[in-house]
């Protein structure tokens, strides 16, 4: 699901596009139809306007790239180290509020994140953002661990389990839907804990995924 914050009013004379609804279909363009596709008068033309009002906005279509890196990078990557980052009783709450990133797309999109990493394919530059993504979103994990009791190595490990474990699940594109996975929970937090979760670790996720 594609949020944008509202930032700009729209251009004088072109009161129905925004910069909001560039960089919109942008990402929706990008998800859809990779790096390639996104083009300035191709996206005018869908948005029914002309390059004119692009360029009230964006200073050029790298402008428009740099743009929507920030976008992914204020959402999926921002989320993961927030909430791994969040104050929590027991290693267990630590790990669902990680989990949350995983359950609501509105906190992290992973068609975005793979649309990302398949325009790293073709750009060294958006590459080394990606290896400084997973890197930071590893160290939060791997902190929120420590913060637990667990030695660094065992932190470590952790958490690139529990990290590699969700990218390799959008990878593969299981199509497994949130009910069923949910089902597995206490399983899923015993093997990425090593400890028990409660009944009340479990209801409380529970109410999370109710309430989205």
């Amino acid at each position: 699901m594609i949020m944008i914050a509202p930032q700009d009013e729209a251009a004088p004379g072109n009161i129905k596009v925004t910069r909001q609804d560039w960089i919109k279909l942008a990402l929706e363009i990008l998800i859809s139809d990779g790096i390639e596709s996104v083009r300035v008068l191709s996206l005018g033309q869908k948005l029914g306007v002309s390059r004119s009002s692009f360029y009230w906005y964006f200073e050029s279509r790298q402008d428009l790239l740099d743009q929507l890196l920030r976008h992914w990078h204020e959402t999926n990557t921002k989320a993961i180290v927030e909430r791994a980052r969040r104050p929590a009783a027991t290693i267990i709450m630590g790990v669902l509020n990680v989990f949350e990133c995983w359950a609501d797309e509105r906190m992290f999109d992973p068609r975005l994140d793979f649309a990302i990493r398949e325009w790293a394919r073709r750009s060294d530059d958006v590459r080394r953002m990606i290896d400084q993504a997973d890197d930071d979103r590893l160290t939060a994990i791997r902190d929120m661990y420590q913060r637990h009791g667990y030695d660094a190595e065992n932190a470590f490990i952790r958490a690139r389990v529990l990290y590699y474990m969700q990218i390799g699940y959008y990878v593969l594109d299981l199509k497994e839907p949130v009910e069923a996975r949910v089902s597995h929970l206490a399983a899923y937090l015993r093997a990425f804990t090593g400890q028990e979760p409660s009944d009340a670790d479990v209801a409380h996720f529970m109410r999370f995924i109710a309430a989205r």
